[in-house]
């Protein structure tokens, strides 16, 4: 049975002081007895149970806010092991609406935004029906909006919460809490030891490790539609500010920037016409839609107004446009564990007048991945109530249930759907009894490929020497010519002269760990190489090497280059000299993307950067560059025999790399700045303590 209940819900936004009200219509049905899954649904689904409170006489002694407040004083832990060990339970009260002795309305009226955080958090898989065990306990009072609220009655109304205890572990959700003059951020009720999960909190009031920063929801644009835009598209406007009711001294700024630049748009409400529509914006006489005009642009103004926290910034968001955030003091949405440095441009507010000149130094493969990430972010964390309610809710478990948190790279990394993940990876360490296998890819040189197998028959873990001998024009040196080595040796010749080769995943690698190494290394001390091992150990899904490279772009030419000075950073491992998983050899050779494979043996170039773009591709991570050695050079080989004595060398491999960008469709390839030494490698210890005491230098 369906009971129709009409309520006036009025949303006070301090959108250029205006005051606008809303009107609601909405069904409240009865509540089916059971779930799908068995639960009872909760009683917020019911018509609201009713009840008179004389606030006057009432005699309970509401408990101010603890400001002091953190995780380890304010929060009852072993009350959250209850249903299992991995997840929090969350209790929802019953609707209740009271009323003063008055007959007037003494709790705020539910709203349709609270409504759906109280499902959410129904349908989610923390909810418990059973106070008795639950961790958290979520009031049915809407606190969304404190100008909705009666403060005074509300703290009162708070302490007749039967689980309440002085508010510890209980949640509450208020997403507009500051304004106009002094932005208090903090919920003016007496909440006690509850935590906030708030919209508009400054590091002056947020108590971090316990609140929770969450983003201001603008139910003006639920229904919007925008029309979608790739991220490698072109914008028309550096900068666009699109916030109404702006201080008069950020306009002054704004304007005055904007007088010599002519991409920074500024926009305000439309005067013409009776009613505001909040879905227009106009610079003197020329109208734009909002918030299309957000998507032709590279970066968006979110700048403190009648809000600390504003609606401006999930826009942006929306639109994969880059938030630039000028509030001083604004904790940021979820940056408990997400990297704003990713998505958006965080400026102070005395450097406004610098805002143009801070943007115009990004390049435009930053401003890509920002863009990418701004997206990301907003379709997992911030596109609706509900994403807000279980990404709060996720937060708190991870505090709870530390050693089963998600991960910075799961909060911030953005998957790639096209990628083929290896089932059987596990988050182990490969055992070191089964060693790596050494595959030397060689065409025509023996004495140095001798040199190499010697040194590496030298390294403590090594399980066999595999030979790929790439020359069909001329056999192998007999066996009796070859070193004697107390390792095996396998020798293996090639149908065809292919630098696919070296990936293939041969019957003779029985080893979870392969070195693809060539044969003019000769440089590698064993020592550096075991040390490479043990670190690859460590990170079985990473490309674990020596020689470094890194891939820029250049704004000019709009194309990446391969470049490989002496960085700071680096995105590429050369396979020349490199540790990786088995498992990359078969994709390698059977799910290469595109025709990049059979480019590359048509080419004879650029299998090991095809190598870099395939793991990155794959895990979503950089390669490792291990031991400070840089200089990789054949001291045997004339220059001629030298593939990159090429002078055309460096513009073939910056080729290859915008050829398989345009195979990938995206950059897979992750800069790092990491790179991995041995303990007491520099230390002024004697050599005996130190494990690996052969490590070259630069």
């Amino acid at each position: 049975m369906a009971v129709r209940l009409r309520v006036s819900l009025m949303l006070l936004f301090g959108l250029a002081g205006g005051i606008v009200t809303f009107y609601f219509i909405y069904h409240v049905n009865s509540a089916k007895s059971q779930e799908e899954d068995g639960r009872v649904r909760h009683s917020f689904k019911r018509s609201p149970g009713r009840e008179t409170v004389n606030l006057q006489n009432l005699d309970s002694k509401p408990t101010p806010q603890n400001s002091k407040c953190t995780y380890h004083s304010c929060v009852d832990v072993f009350h959250c092991g209850y249903n299992d060990r991995t997840r929090i339970s969350v209790y929802v009260y019953p609707v209740v609406e009271y009323i003063d002795e008055n007959g007037s309305q003494a709790s705020p009226v539910l709203s349709r935004e609270f409504n759906e955080v109280l499902e959410a958090i129904s349908d989610s898989p923390y909810y418990t029906n059973n106070p008795e065990t639950a961790c958290l306990f979520a009031p049915s009072f809407d606190v969304l909006n404190q100008n909705n609220v009666r403060t005074k009655a509300l703290g009162k109304l708070y302490s007749l919460l039967q689980w309440w205890n002085d508010g510890a572990n209980h949640l509450i959700f208020n997403m507009l809490p500051g304004e106009l003059p002094n932005y208090k951020t903090t919920l003016e009720v007496d909440t006690g030891k509850a935590m906030i999960a708030g919209g508009g909190f400054s590091t002056w009031t947020y108590r971090r490790g316990f609140d929770v920063s969450i983003p201001v929801y603008n139910p003006f644009l639920e229904n919007a539609y925008l029309q979608p835009k790739s991220n490698l598209e072109s914008r028309k406007w550096l900068l666009v500010s699109a916030q109404v009711g702006l201080h008069s001294e950020y306009k002054e700024v704004m304007f005055e920037v904007a007088a010599s630049e002519k991409r920074f748009l500024i926009m305000d409400k439309c005067t013409e016409g009776k009613n505001w529509d909040f879905k227009k914006r106009c610079q003197g006489t020329v109208e734009y839609t909002y918030p299309d005009i957000l998507q032709d642009s590279k970066f968006c103004m979110v700048l403190r107004s009648a809000h600390l926290g504003h609606t401006a910034l999930s826009d942006a968001l929306r639109t994969g446009c880059i938030p630039v955030i000028v509030a001083d003091g604004y904790v940021l949405p979820f940056s408990e564990v997400l990297d704003w440095k990713r998505a958006a441009v965080v400026i102070r507010e005395e450097n406004l007048k610098d805002v143009v000149e801070v943007l115009k130094s990004y390049s435009m493969e930053r401003i890509y991945q920002m863009r990418r990430q701004a997206r990301f972010f907003w379709e997992n964390y911030f596109h609706s109530i509900k994403a807000i309610t279980e990404t709060t809710l996720q937060i708190i478990n991870d505090r709870v249930f530390p050693y089963v948190a998600k991960k910075y790279e799961e909060w911030n990394e953005i998957p790639n759907p096209k990628a083929v993940w290896n089932p059987m990876f596990l988050p182990l360490i490969p055992p070191s009894s089964q060693g790596f296998t050494a595959v030397v890819l060689t065409f025509n040189r023996p004495e140095s490929l001798f040199q190499v197998i010697s040194k590496l028959s030298l390294v403590q873990s090594l399980s066999k020497i595999v030979v790929i001998w790439n020359n069909q024009a001329k056999p192998p040196p007999p066996m009796t010519a070859w070193p004697l080595i107390p390792k095996p040796l396998k020798i293996i010749q090639t149908q065809k002269n292919k630098l696919s080769n070296r990936f293939f995943p041969y019957h003779e690698i029985q080893t979870e760990c392969i070195l693809a190494i060539d044969d003019d290394i000769t440089m590698l001390t064993s020592d550096e190489l075991e040390f490479g091992y043990q670190v690859w150990r460590e990170f079985p899904d990473r490309l674990v090497g020596f020689p470094s490279r890194v891939h820029l772009y250049g704004n000019e030419s709009n194309k990446f280059k391969y470049e490989s000075e002496w960085k700071n950073n680096i995105s590429m491992v050369l396979t020349g000299a490199a540790f990786h998983h088995k498992y990359y050899s078969y994709l390698y050779t059977y799910n290469m993307p595109g025709h990049i494979r059979q480019w590359v043996d048509d080419n004879m170039n650029c299998e090991d950067i095809a190598m870099n773009f395939l793991i990155s591709n794959v895990t979503g991570k950089g390669p490792i560059k291990v031991t400070p050695r840089k200089k990789f050079k054949c001291p045997e080989c004339t220059n001629s025999e030298m593939l990159s004595s090429d002078t055309l060398h460096m513009v073939e491999r910056s080729e290859c790399v915008n050829n398989f960008v345009r195979a990938y469709r995206s950059m897979p390839l992750k800069g790092v700045e990491f790179r991995a030494d041995p303990v007491l490698y520099k230390d002024d210890v004697p050599n005996v303590v130190k494990m690996y005491t052969e490590v070259g230098s630069l």
